[in-house]
């Protein structure tokens, strides 16, 4: 059965051509979105949003550090001549702000987490659009991503700065 299989493939690809699909329309190109995400202006907005975030929640995060080590100090300076209910006060509030530091730092990495994943999201929505309107105007077949599976790819098929231009015309 598979020999079969085999000999109809080989049978179908005889009987198509390829240059009857590539007469057609068989005109290919590749985008590198990593690039068209970093150099739009789209994307540099995107990382100075993020950049502002991931600066408030650090400030957060180094003020609340040093609250902790005050805290930590107090108790190993004082802890000696503390009276025990007085030091079982003083770990649980350490314990506690340890506790809201870790959950501040997971929150924050949470959020800017979520924050990229939407913003990235909103870029490539707009970069398919571009990629597709492209693509359909100027008779192309396949359009690919340009990624680390690409064994050999002609600069000539890199349509990277034309879609780049296109997003940074719409998005002034």
């Amino acid at each position: 059965m598979r020999g079969f299989i085999v000999i109809f493939a080989a049978f179908l690809a005889i009987s198509f051509p390829v240059g009857t699909f590539a007469a057609d329309n068989g005109k290919m190109g590749y985008v590198d979105i990593q690039k068209v995400l970093n150099l739009s202006s789209a994307g540099k907005d995107a990382k100075e949003q993020l950049t502002s975030k991931v600066k408030k929640y650090q400030d957060e995060i180094n003020r609340k550090q040093e609250e902790l080590k005050k805290l930590k100090d107090v108790l190993e300076k004082q802890g000696s001549i503390l009276s025990e209910s007085a030091k079982t006060t003083k770990e649980r509030d350490y314990q506690q702000a340890l506790k809201d530091l870790q959950r501040l730092q997971k929150d924050a990495q949470d959020d800017l987490q979520a924050k990229d994943e939407e913003l990235t999201r909103k870029i490539l929505t707009d970069i398919e659009k571009i990629v597709q309107d492209y693509g359909r105007k100027n008779n192309f077949a396949f359009i690919f991503i340009r990624n680390d599976s690409m064994i050999y790819a002609d600069d000539k098929a890199d349509l990277t700065d034309q879609i780049l231009a296109q997003l940074n015309s719409i998005r002034k």
